[in-house]
């Protein structure tokens, strides 16, 4: 009878080891939430494959980048239907298009205007770069065949026509003649617009003011210009043209009592201003401006004689002691360093020499 006591006694003892493995069997789904954590890096990747949506370029993609182009540089649909020739509602359809094509939205568009996204703006710059290497492709194709066609960009600085001097247009005429199949395209614009035209392709010539250096450009002599010191008619030296009127006012450290409007870029005028300490009171992108701010009366600027003249006649502007304020200007004409230039950018930098070679320029 001494014995089932002891047996009962074993049943409690075994009991205890059974409770550990509850915990044990508690335990088993706690890696659960790990295919839960790798879930965002799966959405992720799905991501760009719904961008990916452009694929290899082809000539309809180059088609809808040149209206973009057209659409960002002339600031709307509508004033880029005028560029184009096409209606606004093809103009948006083909927006639309690249939009789709890109994954992207370039521009926005409403009644509170238009402007480029972010993106459209990056869109835009690597826009310019396919269209130039397109070009330059086609110039290449083109020397293969010995013929001259495509497209020529050059780029001059402004208010060089009016300047005796400058032979551009008789380098035009002798260029035409010598490839009447190329489609010409002239551009005006600053000289660190010009330079960085040509060195990226977007522009194969420039004839700008020399005013520094590149490694990376070839550069060719071609004709001067006199910049002489304005004032407008409401200006107090307006009557100091003459030699003899307020002489001791009018050099150069004189000039610093006075507003003094100049060029916001790299330039002669700006490297004048700097060496003759000349502050800046008013500031020009281009010779338009400088001759707004001259005539205003509340400035003091330079522009170029031939420019001038038409002002001066009119009796809106006249020369400050042009015997002492005043400083020449050499125009060259620049060309991208490469080993293998197209022919028509060399034919154009040819007639370009040609005609400044010439009697009279």
């Amino acid at each position: 009878m001494k014995v089932k006591p002891a047996a009962a006694s074993r049943r409690p003892t075994q009991a205890p080891p059974a409770r550990p493995t509850a915990p044990l069997a508690v335990a088993v789904p706690v890696p659960a939430p790990a295919p839960a954590r790798r879930a965002p890096p799966a959405a992720a990747t799905a991501q760009p494959k719904a961008r990916a949506v452009l694929g290899q370029v082809g000539d309809m993609d180059l088609r809808l980048l040149r209206v973009f182009k057209a659409v960002a540089e002339c600031g709307g649909l509508a004033a880029a239907e005028l560029e184009l020739n096409i209606g606004t509602s093809t103009v948006s359809r083909h927006l639309k298009d690249l939009e789709t094509r890109l994954g992207l939205t370039l521009c926005r568009r409403g009644r509170s205007g238009f402007a480029l996204t972010p993106e459209g703006e990056r869109i835009y710059g690597e826009t310019l770069r396919l269209l130039a290497a397109t070009d330059a492709f086609r110039h290449g194709v083109d020397d293969i065949h010995q013929r001259m066609g495509g497209q020529l960009h050059v780029a001059v600085f402004d208010k060089t026509a009016s300047n005796p001097a400058a032979r551009i247009a008789q380098a035009i005429a002798l260029f035409r003649r010598q490839a009447p199949d190329v489609a010409l395209n002239l551009h005006v614009g600053s000289i660190n617009e010009i330079e960085r035209g040509v060195i990226d392709g977007t522009f194969q010539v420039g004839v700008i003011p020399a005013h520094r250096s590149s490694e990376a450009l070839l550069y060719d002599p071609l004709f001067g210009e006199t910049m002489l010191l304005y004032a407008g008619a409401g200006h107090p030296l307006f009557g100091a043209a003459g030699e003899g009127v307020g002489a001791a006012e009018l050099d150069w450290a004189g000039l610093r009592a006075h507003a003094f409007a100049g060029l916001g870029y790299h330039s002669p005028n700006m490297a004048l201003s700097h060496r003759e300490q000349l502050v800046r009171a008013a500031t020009g992108f281009d010779q338009e401006s400088v001759a707004t701010l001259i005539l205003s009366g509340a400035f003091l600027g330079f522009l170029p004689d031939h420019y001038a003249a038409s002002f001066v006649a009119a009796g809106q502007m006249r020369a400050v002691a042009p015997a002492r304020l005043r400083y020449d200007c050499s125009f060259v004409g620049i060309t991208r360093r490469s080993r293998a230039t197209a022919r028509v950018t060399l034919a154009f930098r040819q007639c370009l020499q040609q005609a400044h070679a010439a009697p009279g320029g």
